[in-house]
């Protein structure tokens, strides 16, 4: 079998069908980690994962697979209502889960008891959300009519001190009535509570799930507000919140002026979708399994087959352990290799350059979608980080002190959010350093289609899955410096010249010409071949 057979072409058209996921279209869904199990359980819970980990995947196929007369499941994309200023996003996912509810009660419950609390609710909160906008506006209007007089009564200095009073009591205004709608959904949680309770006694399942994805598009700073509201409403009712996010573009818990929202482990579980670089065996061990289980969809008996001895690690570290990111490369491999007539297997040559066609770009439109206002700080910091590493250093591995990450918490954050976008991917979360340098250190290696493809020149790979006569890994101890302080000052600086495209055209026309080396055909003793005995030895 070769990457041209039938079989191959139907494993491609079978991974390309499953990068859209959609509510009302069940997944094509692979559950290697027993997931899906978990997220039946009566809890409260939090599923993490990176952009392509596959948590819209979970939800919407236990959307399609939960036993309905166990489980009553609502799904709710927070991507609907993401631009909406708070509380009234609060409000909307309000009206739909209890509009879902609803919906939820047998028919002949809806025919023979047409009154409802829940509908009442429903229309309830439809006329706040309704009628506090427009108050808004009209306020608004109000003010700026009397702003207008105050300028044509006091020329020169009295038009700028006039201005500034009036917005200012524009906002004062507009502030007033968001807080009359929090007290309003304060003071009737415990209503919404008991027709939720009344609603779930009319459903024949045992209990509900109410699964909100992509809850990290709401805006972060009221990101506990909401979850804390919800958390509260459900608790002690026998629907339990199940919540997708991204773990660094999420808060949920403040402490100021009060507690508010949920605690992992505590008021919620967790479940983590993420499979990263610090354990490359184990990583690609699940990856290559989630592989096999489409490829058996389409009679491909053996993926093995598809791989050069070295591929299958290439492209392991080229994903950077995210399962839609796998497929991606996988698929974009398997057709680089094609045209270039060479549809024997897949080689790292081809996986570098299946990854280098579709990552950067992607990304890096996923930081200015998600990120909102801090996107140009953290592309300013992600540019500069890749001057410190490729230009200034010569290598693609930097570090990270921990008890800088401890004083500069903020720029810290920076860090975690460009591994949230797949840009840089931690490979060690505590080690020490060469070169006498005190303390620990966490480890992190720019993202592989940073400096793959094309082969950037005169810089050092490390090759953090390696290890030493020491037990070390191979260059990590080696690793420069990157110091917070340095992260913080060019993503505050507006005025830096720091744009991502024109780093890596600039890079690319610099990067050498010279073609990847050879690649091991034997593969003796490699992770990849270990992995393909112990799957042999299963079977």
């Amino acid at each position: 079998m070769n990457l041209q057979s039938l079989q191959v072409k139907k494993l491609v058209k079978l991974i390309k069908d499953s990068f859209r996921v959609r509510k009302n279209v069940r997944p094509i869904y692979i559950d290697v980690g027993d997931n899906l199990d978990r997220l039946g359980a009566p809890q409260h819970q939090v599923i993490f994962g990176r952009r392509g980990s596959g948590k819209s995947c979970l939800l919407v196929e236990y959307l399609s697979a939960a036993p309905k007369d166990a489980i009553t499941p609502i799904y709710i994309l927070a991507d609907e209502f993401k631009r909406l200023a708070y509380p009234d996003i609060l409000i909307r996912l309000l009206v739909e889960i209890l509009e879902s509810m609803e919906q939820c009660r047998p028919w002949y419950r809806k025919v023979f008891s047409r009154h409802s609390a829940t509908k009442a609710a429903v229309k309830e909160l439809r006329a706040l959300l309704d009628i506090a906008v427009e108050a808004d506006v009209s306020e608004g209007h109000k003010l700026r009519n009397s702003e207008n007089v105050d300028m044509a009564l006091q020329p020169g200095k009295g038009v700028k001190l006039g201005l500034g009073e009036a917005t200012e009591e524009v906002s004062s205004k507009m502030a007033r009535f968001r807080e009359r709608k929090i007290d309003t959904l304060e003071r009737h949680l415990r209503d919404y509570k008991n027709a939720i309770v009344n609603v779930t006694k009319q459903w024949r399942a045992a209990h509900g799930c109410v699964l909100i994805d992509d809850f990290y598009l709401i805006p972060q700073e009221r990101q506990p507000d909401v979850i804390d509201y919800l958390h509260r409403l459900l608790r002690d009712t026998d629907v339990y919140l199940k919540v997708a996010t991204i773990r660094y573009r999420t808060t949920l818990l403040k402490n100021h002026p009060q507690t508010i929202g949920v605690e992992l482990g505590q008021d919620v579980e967790e479940i983590n979708l993420d499979r990263t670089l610090e354990d490359l065996e184990t990583t690609q061990d699940f990856l290559y399994k989630m592989l096999s289980s489409m490829a058996e969809k389409v009679a491909v008996p053996e993926v093995r087959v598809l791989f050069n001895s070295d591929a299958l690690q290439a492209l392991t570290l080229a994903s950077g352990g995210v399962p839609r990111d796998f497929l991606t490369i996988f698929v974009n491999a398997v057709e680089q290799a094609v045209a270039e007539g060479k549809p024997r297997w897949i080689t790292p040559k081809h996986v570098n350059k299946g990854a280098g066609r579709q990552s950067y770009h992607t990304k890096l439109s996923h930081l200015k979608q998600d990120a909102d206002s801090d996107a140009a700080g953290l592309e300013r910091v992600l540019v500069d980080l890749m001057r410190f590493c490729l230009d200034e250093k010569g290598k693609t591995g930097f570090l990270v002190s921990q008890d800088e990450s401890q004083r500069y918490a903020r720029e810290h954050g920076f860090i975690q959010q460009l591994m949230d976008f797949k840009l840089i991917h931690v490979v060690e979360p505590d080690t020490s350093a060469a070169s006498s340098r005190p303390g620990r250190y966490e480890a992190y290696t720019l993202d592989f289609a940073l400096f793959m493809e094309p082969r950037r020149r005169g810089i050092e790979i490390v090759d953090f899955w390696k290890r030493g006569k020491d037990g070390h890994r191979v260059g990590v101890r080696e690793s420069p410096v990157y110091h917070l302080e340095r992260a913080g000052q060019i993503f505050d600086n507006t005025a830096a010249n720091a744009n991502a495209k024109t780093f890596f055209e600039r890079a690319d026309n610099e990067a050498a010409t010279a073609e990847v080396p050879e690649e091991n055909t034997k593969g003796e003793g490699s992770l990849q071949q270990i992995l393909f005995d112990k799957h042999r030895n299963e079977k």
